[in-house]
């Protein structure tokens, strides 16, 4: 299979991110002086002198630059570009369609782990599906495709949830520390277990309630805990957090 060339308009946190995934050189540009030139010399790849040359040289431009750029960076890419691909948040393939007439567009959506290689990613089934654009996205992690309609909900539980589940993680790590844990050792234990059951209920497809019985005894130390987690409302708590992230859009 012949290498794709990607470029990338944008060089921030998701696009390192992704291009750490990936672990190829890349071509880039940034509006910000510097960030590109960081990013190819972290992975090897280019930073390129403007957005026009870097679509006239790339296969794949993936759009990681603000969504209020969209037209600006449109007007500069669109007469060169060969295939798109956009991150970009609440930018819908209505929007991305009008600004690049025929050429090929792609929505998705990935999440901060894309760097480790465990993100969910979300494509929008209802734009272009080049399979190698498809299998490059799918190299980041776990994707799932969607009907563009669902998008945003599904953002809502995966695109936010690095730094929900960092917030969690804490609250364990410090209530630990509470109880005479040093805080290492408690991070490493709960990242662990975090981690290792991530891994479980994918073994048993998804099964959570499977999952919580097997540790669950009657009367038990985790009924008791589950019980606390219960009264103080964790579950009203994502809910909460899914209607505060999707009223905002």
């Amino acid at each position: 299979m012949v290498a794709m060339q990607i470029g990338l308009i944008g060089s921030g946190n998701m696009a390192r991110a992704m291009v750490r995934g990936w672990g190829e050189p890349v071509l880039c540009t940034d509006a910000l002086p510097g960030r590109a030139e960081a990013l190819a010399a972290e992975v090897g790849g280019e930073a390129v002198g403007g957005n026009a040359e870097l679509a006239q040289r790339a296969d794949l431009v993936i759009l990681c630059h603000k969504p209020p750029q969209l037209g600006e960076v449109a007007a500069e890419i669109a007469p060169h570009v060969r295939a798109v691909a956009s991150i970009l948040g609440g930018v819908p393939l209505a929007a991305l369609r009008e600004a690049y007439g025929d050429t090929p567009v792609h929505r998705f959506m990935p999440s901060t782990p894309v760097e480790v290689r465990q993100g969910a990613v979300i494509h929008a089934r209802d734009g272009a599906g080049d399979p190698a654009v498809l299998e490059l996205f799918g190299r980041l992690g776990t994707l799932v495709s969607l009907p563009e309609s669902q998008v945003d909900v599904a953002m809502a539980l995966m695109s936010n949830a690095p730094a929900y589940w960092a917030l969690l993680v804490e609250a364990q790590i410090d209530a630990g520390v509470r109880h005479g844990l040093p805080a290492d050792q408690a991070a490493a234990l709960v990242v662990q277990t975090m981690g290792g059951t991530a891994a479980l209920l994918r073994e048993r497809a998804y099964d959570t309630l499977a999952v919580r019985r097997e540790v669950t005894s009657p009367g038990g130390s985790t009924a008791r805990g589950l019980d606390a987690l219960e009264r103080a409302g964790v579950r009203a708590a994502f809910s909460d957090a899914a209607d505060a992230v999707l009223g905002g859009r």
